[in-house]
């Protein structure tokens, strides 16, 4: 089987309080991230698997998120 893959940048501006915005000490609060953000999120998944696109993996940074798609190549 072969994939394909691409990867989707999203900036810190589309998620206002994610979880990865952690105190220094390493305290990360899942109460803190908002409903918007988890639909964004949601919207950002559910809109790429709906054209064959699977997630792999989510890489979280201070400038923002980027993600990791594959799909099966025709």
């Amino acid at each position: 089987m072969k994939f394909e893959y691409e990867i989707t940048k999203h900036p810190t501006e589309t998620f206002k309080s994610l979880v990865y915005f952690c105190t220094e000490s390493g305290h990360c609060n899942i109460e803190e991230v908002g409903g918007d953000e988890i639909k964004i999120l949601t919207d950002i998944l559910n809109d790429r698997g709906a054209i064959g696109w699977e997630f792999v993996q989510a890489v979280f940074a201070k400038d923002g998120v980027l993600i990791f798609w594959r799909r099966k190549m025709k």
